[in-house]
């Protein structure tokens, strides 16, 4: 998946916003100001930071080589996707949406309120 294509995926995330809090080499993305998604977009080839269930996290570690415990990230919580073509987009699409589901699922229930998910 290239830049652009990411890019317009966690954008597609109800009320999601892109922020550079870091730097200008990492792209963050955010509903309700809480992180869902770091991007390296300047790497090659690109990562990213993905929230996971833990289990899934662990799981998806050894499926996947491109895989790795969250850089800089809790390790428990999160992962760092490289990639580098060798997981089909799908599968990376549903790791995005798993990431936005659940860090929703945290918010107050105000928060739930206003992205209209109650």
């Amino acid at each position: 998946m290239n830049l652009e294509k990411l890019e317009e995926v966690l954008l597609s995330k109800n009320k999601a916003t892109k922020e550079f809090p870091f730097d200008d080499k990492v792209m963050v993305f955010k509903v309700k100001n809480k992180m869902f998604a770091l991007l390296l977009w300047k790497e090659s080839p690109l990562r990213i930071n993905l929230k996971c269930d833990p289990i899934d996290a662990l799981a998806f570690r050894e499926i996947y080589d491109c895989v790795k415990p969250g850089y800089h990230m809790n390790k428990k919580h999160w992962n760092t996707i490289h990639i580098d073509g060798s997981m089909e987009d799908r599968f990376l699409i549903d790791m995005i949406d798993d990431s936005y589901n659940l860090v929703v699922s945290k918010l107050t229930k105000k928060e739930k309120f206003e992205l209209g998910n109650i």
